[in-house]
């Protein structure tokens, strides 16, 4: 254990985190996105939502100050008529730790997923929601 750190933050993703730099990407996907097929670096969360996990990696990672949408969500397909409440979260967590935040970016599914294939790692988490899939790009710290 360490302190101040959010015990929700595995080793791995901490290790992870570290490691990034800036203008990396780190996808948070749902409990149905294809993780494993998506990327070679792939941390295990399961069991916690993404907002839980948003909120501790927040007190870690800045965002990209330097791109106009520093963080990505899965656009819904057109015609689906599901709700994304889930988003509203994420855009409350991320207005606590940043300042100026631009909002999100919508990313088609398939353009989602290939920025999930090329993104640093991804997180796959329990998260139910659908369409809750997360994108974030690592600032640097001023």
């Amino acid at each position: 254990m360490l302190k101040n750190i959010s015990s929700i933050l595995s080793p791995e993703l901490l290790y992870v985190l570290a490691q990034m730099g800036h203008g990396d990407e780190i996808v948070f996907g749902d409990a149905n996105f294809p993780a494993e097929s998506m990327n070679d670096l792939v941390i295990r969360a399961d069991g916690h939502g993404i907002p839980e996990l948003l909120e501790a990696v927040l007190t870690l990672l800045p965002l990209d100050q330097y791109s106009e949408k520093p963080a990505g969500l899965m656009q819904k397909v057109p015609g689906d008529p599901v709700e994304t409440p889930v988003w509203e979260t994420y855009r409350t967590i991320i207005d606590k730790e940043e300042q100026n935040f631009g909002g999100f970016e919508m990313i088609e599914r398939f353009a989602f997923y290939e920025r999930a294939e090329k993104a640093y790692a991804v997180v796959a988490t329990g998260e139910r929601s659908l369409y809750g899939n997360l994108l974030l790009i690592k600032g640097v710290i001023p």
